[in-house]
């Protein structure tokens, strides 16, 4: 099983490898972009897309609502454990 962490693309660093900065609850890594974008959603057409990240790349687009609820599962499941 994979777990993807939603985040929010707030930067493109470099459109030619298809790498982009995105802010995961307030932290900002460097991931591949290159699941999510076509001839249709190029990667500059990528700032403020929410996204689910695993290992240092962009899966898939979701909406932010998605988002805000997985964030919440997740910060849920922080809490149960600590």
């Amino acid at each position: 099983m994979c777990l993807g962490i939603p985040g929010q693309i707030i930067e493109i660093t470099n459109a030619n490898h298809k790498l982009a900065i995105v802010n995961i609850g307030g932290v900002k890594r460097q991931v591949n972009i290159a699941c999510i974008v076509d001839e249709q959603h190029p990667p500059e057409a990528c700032i403020g897309d929410w996204v689910l990240v695993h290992v240092g790349f962009a899966m898939n687009r979701i909406n932010e609502q998605e988002a805000a609820e997985t964030l919440k599962l997740l910060q849920e499941l922080a809490e149960i454990t600590n």
